[in-house]
């Protein structure tokens, strides 16, 4: 089945602010909010499309992405959220400041949804991945090396007794308009609501312990440098919680003799002065390997030559770049005596004499064409 307009979902125009969005967005997560409607399939999977259709909508690039392209703009280069994937301690731990602080249901719901207390999220990890031009061209799977905290196995925990396993701790003050209640992250556990009783050696006091892993990563066509994608989950763990994202760093290797625009490749092309003057065929390198380019007689020094297809995937998914092959007639630095006679000889042509019409456009009138 289609999915749903997110504009239609929160129930607002395309020109809604950000607050608009947000006050939307709270309204639909309390009203279908699982302690709510407990055992409700289809109010929770009411509260994950909003929780999508805001996810996108309060983030200024995929607003535009969705906006430009629709859901498929927003379908998969970033990895985060997935609508029916992420489950409710993700969109709780990921949305838990829409209302002002602690868990996003404290104010309705006596002390937070999903048992009286916020779910904890690991903390991320970040690297850098650097990546060929090739490899950005066509999409690539990587295999990454992480050292990442897991909660370990063999620890032992046992619930908080400053908190009772709330993970929370409740004040109450004598103030001059009566008493007022306060409630904080209990000190002793940390918001876990639980404490380690016995652990292994290299185990920390939060349970948990450094672990080597290799993590499989398939990075879509059409990244680009300093671009940041997310695998949820990867990071590191923290005991009664969900784990942290890790940050994956796009960092683009310059490739020898092609340049990256946007989409479009290009590659500086030299040929001598006679194949600029009766023509040639001649081959040139792309991303997928090198291809023959016939090179008309009469070509002229900064003639742009269009490879359709040649270029670049667009990472929505949207159409492909072309390569420019931007030519270069290269004039020689030293000619010997028969070269030189040659030439004088052909100085006073009447067909070697500048003669630059309406149709021979400039460099930037043709790159303007292209752009």
């Amino acid at each position: 089945m289609a999915k749903r307009d997110y504009y239609e979902i929160l129930g607002v125009d395309k020109s809604a602010s950000k607050d608009e969005l947000k006050k939307a967005y709270r309204k639909i997560a309390i009203k279908y909010h699982p302690d709510k409607n407990p055992d409700d399939k289809e109010a929770e999977d009411k509260f994950k499309e909003a929780a999508e259709a805001y996810e996108v909508l309060s983030n200024d690039q995929k607003r535009q992405r969705y906006d430009q392209f629709g859901h498929q703009g927003v379908g998969g280069a970033g990895g985060g959220f997935s609508g029916g994937n992420m489950n409710m301690d993700d969109i709780f731990s990921q949305f838990g400041d829409i209302f002002g602080g602690g868990s996003p249901f404290d104010s309705f719901f006596g002390g937070g949804g999903r048992g009286g207390r916020r779910t904890r999220k690991g903390t991320n990890l970040r690297i850098k991945l650097k990546l060929t031009l090739e490899e950005v061209a066509h999409g690539v799977e990587k295999k990454i090396k992480v050292n990442r905290l897991i909660v370990d196995p063999e620890t032992k925990f046992q619930t908080c007794s400053s908190c009772n396993g709330t993970g929370q701790v409740r004040k109450v003050m004598n103030t001059m308009l009566g008493q007022m209640m306060s409630t904080s992250t209990c000190p002793s556990c940390g918001g876990s609501g639980q404490m380690v009783e016995s652990r292994a050696a290299g185990v920390d006091s939060s349970g948990l312990k450094r672990q080597e892993e290799i993590i499989p990563i398939k990075i879509p066509a059409g990244v680009t440098d300093g671009m940041q994608l997310s695998m949820s989950g990867k990071g590191n763990e923290v005991a009664g919680g969900v784990p942290g994202d890790l940050l994956i760093l796009v960092e683009e290797v310059e490739h020898e003799i092609l340049k990256r625009d946007g989409n479009n490749v290009i590659y500086d092309l030299y040929i001598n002065f006679v194949d600029a003057a009766l023509g040639t065929s001649i081959e040139v390198p792309t991303i997928d390997g090198k291809v023959k380019i016939k090179v008309d007689p009469g070509t002229q020094s900064g003639k742009i030559l269009r490879l359709r297809g040649k270029g670049i995937k667009s990472v929505e998914g949207y159409g492909q770049g072309d390569q420019l092959v931007h030519v270069n007639v290269w004039t020689p630095k030293k000619l010997n005596a028969d070269e030189k006679e040659a030439l004088e000889a052909l100085r006073e042509s009447p067909n070697f004499q500048p003669d630059p019409g309406k149709s021979d456009k400039s460099f930037f009138e043709r790159m303007k064409e292209f752009f």
